[in-house]
């Protein structure tokens, strides 16, 4: 079961709330939090980087770096700790709970996908409908491999639930913070990120894309990408997911 997000605080100046889910990325947490320092601070914004049960030493890392979980955090970044992994869709709903701005959204903390991807997706926001936006990453410099699954996924999940679901797990994932409160339950693991994106498609958001580079991964490993018995179970949870959110419609 998701946590529920909260509101925004009062009078809140806050750009942006950006949610970053970390499983077992100890090794990397350090280079993590200088970037999203940065992207704090540059954007008037705050990130909140969610130990998400961890088995390793991420949160003596983070407690290193930020000080005690659910505190006021250093230079705009603070982390919140969920004891026990419930799947990655439950580790972002946690973050989004303890955000405070009116947009608010998610990225990875492997790195692959920059945090100041972010600032690029604020102007994306800067018109009458901002509100009524979602920004989402459209990736560039993934192996060929990759690129054929992502294709495959896209095209099924689009003739499935007669939306354009394209790239659905390409981060950031950014929008106004009135989605949260129509789009109902949120799934616990990776299909967050079709939930999203069909209930902004769904709810008659414009999807806005903003090119991001791929890169390789500096430290640890894929949670789910890691064998083709990985992408097999992968693709049958989407499925079964997907069948379900096909009988809604």
């Amino acid at each position: 079961m998701s946590a529920r997000p909260g509101e925004p605080a009062e009078n809140s100046r806050l750009a942006f709330s950006l949610v970053i889910p970390c499983y077992n990325e100890a090794a990397g947490l350090p280079e993590l939090v200088r970037r999203c320092n940065y992207v704090a601070t540059e954007g008037r914004g705050e990130v909140i980087l969610v130990d998400n049960g961890s088995a390793d030493d991420s949160a003596r890392v983070l407690e290193s770096l930020l000080g005690p979980p659910d505190g006021a955090g250093r230079d705009g970044v603070r982390w919140v700790r969920v004891p026990v992994n419930q799947g990655y869709g439950f580790g972002i709903t946690s973050g989004l709970a303890a955000a405070r701005a009116e947009i608010v959204g998610w990225t990875h903390a492997d790195l692959q996908t920059d945090p100041a991807d972010v600032l690029r997706a604020l102007p994306l926001f800067a018109d009458a409908d901002g509100r009524r936006v979602m920004v989402k990453g459209r990736r560039y410099g993934r192996p060929l491999a990759d690129r054929v699954f992502t294709a495959g996924m896209s095209a099924f999940e689009t003739a499935l639930l007669k939306r354009p679901l394209r790239d659905i797990n390409a981060q950031p994932t950014m929008f106004h913070r009135e989605l949260l409160d129509q789009w109902g339950q949120a799934p616990a693991d990776f299909s967050l990120d079709l939930f999203a994106l069909y209930s902004a498609a769904r709810c008659g958001f414009t999807i806005r894309r903003l090119p991001v580079v791929f890169a390789p991964r500096k430290w640890g490993v894929s949670s789910w990408n890691t064998d083709l018995a990985a992408k097999r179970r992968f693709i049958r949870r989407t499925v079964d997911f997907s069948l379900g959110l096909r009988k809604s419609l």
